[in-house]
């Protein structure tokens, strides 16, 4: 079949799936369009929206002991978050918990924390460490602080790549991202046309946008606003085929730039903290690495299908562990994202909505406690060992 043949059979079949794309959407930015950029770039919160943190839809009366090291607060004020923990667990005697903010520390409770990307060159890879800290201990930390401004800053960068990569278009990776989503030549150009809007709006405002809100998401969201006037067909389809594109630009996107993780690792062990290794099994050879970390978390959303093999795994490292070197701790993180919590349902992601700070279900399942008793380690064992060391 001829090349053009093969386009013509793919639009025509894009076409029967993907719902009418509008041919007269405006190309410059209107009122309408400024606007609903503030709305979704906005941090403050309505009432209806600070009552979805403050007052949440389930409680866990029976859960005592309350880890959590693995959480990021966004743009949530801490005082709802703290309401609302006080809420779900009406009965808590031990507990542990710190924000871990994507390369911003924030602090809880009198203690702080953040996750860090990083670099593993050893394995050619960018890895996530969680850092905990007493809360005095890194209120004077100039290079630490420096570190994650300049991993923060990068990591931001890639926003701007990503819409580049559709305003002045990098063809390959469209064509890749068409091609895994069946998105035609109409949804491209509908794509395109908002994300430019979006560029121009970063663009005239950058001066005074609060830095949390340059980040990939800005995009998810700001196509969730156009709901409303374009109906959830249209933007659900627009939404699949971003996502296609941003996994491709991350993909792409260089490492060389983050610090070392070895070098995170000692600027952030010369500040007294606690290190744990989050997702391990999104990138295997982190646990052959041998870095000096507390120790691993062995479940999460997102990394669940080898809790029971990381368990075993770490219960075979504490065993033939040099009596010199303090036992490697098992974690399980929430990964809850508070800024979800405040969207309308409806635009909800409905797993990362559900999460909860503390509220870890594998630390209940029999299959791994059965796992977890083995290895002689409970939530409160583990709330007691990492508090020792971060005091």
């Amino acid at each position: 079949m001829r090349k053009l043949e093969e386009e013509e059979v793919l639009e025509r079949a894009g076409a029967e799936c993907i719902p009418m794309v509008p041919k007269d959407v405006p190309e410059e930015i209107t009122e309408a369009d400024e606007k609903r950029f503030f709305q979704v770039i906005s941090t403050d919160l309505t009432p209806e929206q600070a009552e979805r943190i403050s007052v949440p839809q389930q409680i866990y009366p029976r859960q005592e002991n309350v880890l959590a090291v693995h959480w990021h607060p966004e743009f949530v004020p801490m005082n709802l978050i703290e309401e609302r923990i006080e809420t779900v667990f009406p009965h808590r005697s031990e507990s542990l918990i710190i924000p871990t903010q994507h390369n911003e520390i924030m602090t809880y409770g009198g203690y702080a924390g953040v996750e860090v990307d990083c670099y593993s060159r050893e394995f050619n890879q960018k890895v996530q460490l969680l850092l905990h800290f007493r809360e005095d201990r890194v209120a004077d930390a100039p290079i630490f602080r420096e570190m994650l401004a300049h991993t923060f800053k990068y990591r931001s960068s890639q926003l701007f790549e990503f819409i580049r990569t559709i305003t002045y278009p990098i063809e390959e990776r469209l064509s890749d991202a068409a091609a895994q989503t069946g998105a035609n030549t109409g949804l491209i150009r509908f794509v395109r046309i908002y994300v430019k809007k979006i560029e121009t709006l970063l663009d005239r405002h950058m001066d005074t946008l609060p830095p949390q809100v340059i980040k990939n998401k800005i995009l998810r969201n700001y196509f969730d606003a156009l709901r409303v006037e374009y109906g959830d067909s249209l933007i659900q389809r627009a939404q699949t085929f971003l996502t296609a594109v941003k996994k491709i630009v991350k993909s792409d996107f260089s490492f060389q730039y983050f610090y070392r993780t070895q070098e995170i690792i000692e600027e952030a062990r010369s500040l007294g903290a606690g290190i744990v290794i989050p997702h391990p099994e999104q990138f295997w050879p982190i646990l052959l690495a041998e870095y000096d970390v507390d120790g691993y978390e062995v479940w999460n959303p997102q990394s669940l299908k080898y809790t029971g093999f990381l368990i075993s795994v770490l219960k075979e490292k504490n065993r033939n562990r040099a009596e010199s070197k303090r036992e490697l701790l098992m974690f399980m993180g929430d990964d809850t994202h508070m800024g979800e919590k405040v969207k309308e349902p409806a635009e909800q992601n409905p797993e990362k909505a559900a999460r909860e700070i503390g509220v870890q279900p594998a630390w209940e399942d029999l299959s791994i406690r059965k796992t977890l008793i083995k290895a002689d380690f409970t939530r409160k064992r583990v709330i007691e060992a990492y508090k020792s060391r971060l005091d």
